[in-house]
């Protein structure tokens, strides 16, 4: 073993006790600062506030969620119980807005003034809506409503996951207008997703609030199960103002679920192409603490029929995932706030090629020998505290994180491996400035480390590549009026990277040597305003939206090992987006449109004999590209259980010209649209819900896109790949209190499409499964 691949093989050990020496520091702390937050609480005494949620009929309802907002954020959040009573202890005086919702309905949000030392009570009651509700932790430095979050954010809440049967989050994200989900082929296939016409990597994921992304913004969403997920929430636009690095075109937050009522749930399924999954969790809370747990296996024997461009028997298709992961929260009567979370997921699959579409012939069999093994490891911890100080209220948040994400591919050549490790620590503090006006501000460090077999120095052995970001934020918060909501952020990166030596054979060893040195700083704008308000009654609601910003994207490893430029560049993105949206018929019909512009510049691209008047280093950042459209959605929700949710994108891409010249890196041509990206997409969710039934049906459709030809890439030429519809249906029935047995049937008219150019979807499959839960 290279001396060189120690450290990174010690840095997991290392990762983890600089995590529990930093929460055992604050623990250490948290007494005496509670203590003073308690001093200050006791000048003016803590509140609290109950009550009861009922239904349309007047009877309680079990399980509803209640929200409490201040002027600027969610100071809490808390489930009904089994009697559908609530209640919030220890709030601060104030004024406060509450709000409820539950599967199919909300209640109009209701103002409550809490005096010193009180106990408020509050009985709202439910009507029928369309509008998902829900606390959202991507679209601004704190937790905000989701009906004030004025950024493009779509909400996908664990009972949509349900009633649909979706069981990964690649799935969930197909009826998420803006975005595109492109997966080479059948269950675990490489799985990509492209945010308003931006590339594959520039969408940055969060497990729990932990970076998920391989070095330089990479990730695929085929490893990611929706098993023990509370909800999944895209923020579509450049988010770099509030995660920094890799946020350039979107933000895909997974939050676990946690706490609640103590209860076991597992479930086991059976399908077509020998596909079975199991899946078991528990989730609760006890006193100041809270816990959720969840693991699966998926297995798979893929598509084993016959290729259609070459006429043999598939094999090496298969596929199985196991993942776990879990978090364990305490929470003190002072508010203090500790949470320690972890994921682990093991995927291992076998690469059988492009067996599809075959334009040049280029594909002569299938791949028996190729396979990918993928492993995950994610360790986060948080500690929050919130205190009182020159009369204004405070809370403190540290965070820690690490990323272990190891790669090995198998195939006739042999064994290349590949790696991403990374460790992140992030200070961040909040104020109430007045009760119009919210500050946060911070600081982040970020240490990552790249290997790869083809990375290498002298003697061949693996040289890692190293980086560290070092960033500052801060962001304010402003109400001027009830109706007007103002959020202004910005973050200034300054990213440290490896040099390797200017080598001038592209593919010759290339050690170390020196480092770079790039800065960025990022601003985002965004401002939404309401008009009317529920209580417009059957008049509705009117909400209008715009927000402005930038974003980045640091080079990945093989872009830093592989040039001879000292100053390559991250890539950027610009965007500006304004929308509307409406509620009718007293929330029960929505509708939504949102236009977006995209200019992507500093792309780094190979520069060839082709493009040598442009640079003279062999890549650089000199190519542009430019995505503008509409994103159109729309639900409805009736008292007798029915749900339709509709969403329709129209994406203008283009290739433009590099910097200096006329034409665009070959084999494209300016103007040409972007690869994989459709140009019209739609998607109809339907689900029925009444008594022990539910029932749905998924439509999703495209127009054709361009791609590359599957065996040679851009080598091999450009061809169109057709547009396609797929339905998809299924129901649930339960048997008793805690058993449900359940079916589904995908691509129910057996359409032949491909998502990815040369690489089938499957056929027609059916599923049937049976879930059990037990608790109160």
């Amino acid at each position: 073993m290279s001396p060189l691949q120690r450290p990174a093989r010690r840095s997991p050990r290392f990762a983890l006790l600089a995590l529990l020496a930093v929460l055992a520091v604050l623990g250490a702390s948290r007494e005496s600062r509670a203590a003073g937050a308690g001093r200050a609480a006791d000048q003016l005494p803590a509140s609290s506030i109950t009550g009861a949620v009922t239904d349309p009929a007047g009877a309680r309802v079990a399980r509803a969620r209640v929200m409490l907002v201040s002027a600027l954020a969610v100071a809490g959040t808390t489930d009904c119980d089994g009697r559908g009573e609530f209640r919030f202890d220890h709030v601060a005086p104030g004024r406060y807005e509450l709000r409820v919702y539950a599967e199919g309905f909300s209640a109009d949000p209701l103002e409550v003034v809490v005096p010193p030392g009180s106990n408020t009570v509050v009985n709202p009651a439910l009507h029928v809506s369309a509008v998902v509700e829900s606390v959202v932790v991507s679209a601004a430095q704190v937790e905000v409503p989701l009906a004030r979050a004025a950024d493009s954010v779509t909400v996908i809440p664990r009972s949509e996951l349900r009633a649909e049967q979706i069981d990964t989050v690649a799935d969930a994200l197909r009826s998420v207008p803006g975005l595109t989900v492109s997966r080479n082929g059948g269950l675990g296939a490489v799985t990509s997703v492209f945010p308003r016409g931006g590339e594959s990597d520039y969408t940055l994921v969060l497990v729990d609030g932990m970076k998920a992304n391989a070095f330089g913004g990479g990730y695929d969403f085929s490893g990611l199960s929706t098993s023990g997920v509370e909800r999944v929430e895209v923020v579509r636009g450049p988010e770099s103002a509030l995660f920094g690095s890799d946020a350039i075109g979107a933000v895909v937050q997974v939050v676990t679920r946690a706490g609640g009522s103590p209860r076991v749930e597992g479930s086991v399924e059976r399908g077509s192409f020998g596909t079975s999954r199991v899946t078991a969790g528990t989730f609760g809370s006890a006193g100041p603490w809270s816990w959720g747990a969840s693991g699966g296996r998926t297995s798979s024997a893929g598509y084993t029929g016959i290729a259609p461009a070459t006429g043999e028997r598939v094999s090496n298709d298969d596929f199985t995932l196991s993942h776990a992961g879990g978090s364990l929260g305490w929470r003190g009567a002072g508010g203090a706030d500790v949470r320690l979370t972890a994921q682990y997921t093991d995927a291992d699959r076998g690469y059988p090629g492009p067996y599809g579409s075959n334009p040049i012939g280029a594909f002569t069999a299938v791949d028996r020998v190729s396979r990918g093994v993928t492993r995950t490891t994610q360790l986060g911890g948080r500690w929050a505290l919130p205190f009182s100080a020159a009369g204004r209220s405070w809370r403190q948040t540290i965070t820690a994180g690490f990323l272990d994400l190891a790669n090995d591919f198998t195939s006739s050549y042999g064994l290349s491996a590949s790696s991403s490790r990374r460790f992140t620590a992030r200070s961040q503090t909040d104020a109430d400035v007045s009760s119009r006006l919210g500050l946060s501000a911070g600081a982040e460090y970020e240490a990552e480390r790249a290997t790869s077999t083809f990375i290498t120095g002298d003697a061949y052995a693996p040289v890692p590549i190293d980086r560290s970001i070092a960033s500052l934020f801060a962001e304010a918060r402003y109400q001027p009026a009830a109706p007007l909501t103002v959020t202004a952020g910005v973050r200034a990166e300054r990213i440290q990277r490896d040099r390797l030596s200017g080598n001038p054979d592209p593919y010759a060893p290339r050690p170390a040597f020196g480092t770079d040195v790039q800065s960025s700083v990022n601003p985002r704008l965004s401002a939404a305003f309401l008009l009317g308000g529920s209580r417009a009654g059957a008049a509705g609601w009117t909400r209008l939206h715009a927000a402005a910003g930038t974003g980045i994207r640091p080079p990945d490893a093989f872009e830093i090992a592989f040039t001879d430029n000292p100053d390559l560049k991250p890539e950027r993105s610009r965007s500006v987006e304004a929308g509307v949206d409406q509620a009718l018929a007293r929330e029960r019909v929505t509708v939504g449109a949102t236009a977006f512009y995209n200019r992507y510049d500093d792309l780094i691209v190979a520069v060839g004999t082709a493009l040598a008047n442009a640079s003279l280093y062999r890549t650089d950042n000199i190519s542009n590209a430019r995505s503008r459209g509409v994103e159109l959605s729309a639900a409805l929700h009736v008292a007798s259980g029915l749900t339709t949710r509709v969403s329709y994108t129209f994406l203008d891409t283009a290739i433009l010209a590099v910097d200096g010249l006329g034409t665009a890196p070959p084999p494209f041509e300016a103007g040409q649209p972007l690869l994989r990206r459709p140009r019209h997409a739609a998607s109809v969710d339907v689900v029925y819900a009444r008594g022990a039934l539910t029932s749905f049906a998924r439509v999703g459709a495209r127009s054709r896109t361009l791609d590359v030809e599957p065996t040679y890439g851009t080598y091999g030429g450009l061809f169109y790949n057709p547009g396609f519809t797929v339905v998809d249906a299924g129901a649930s029935w339960r048997l008793a209190k805690g058993v449900e047995v359940f079916g589904r049937v995908a691509n129910l008219f057996n359409r032949a499409y491909e998502e990815t150019y040369g690489f089938p979807a499957l056929g027609r499959n059916a599923t049937i499964g049976v879930r059990i839960a037990a608790g109160r």
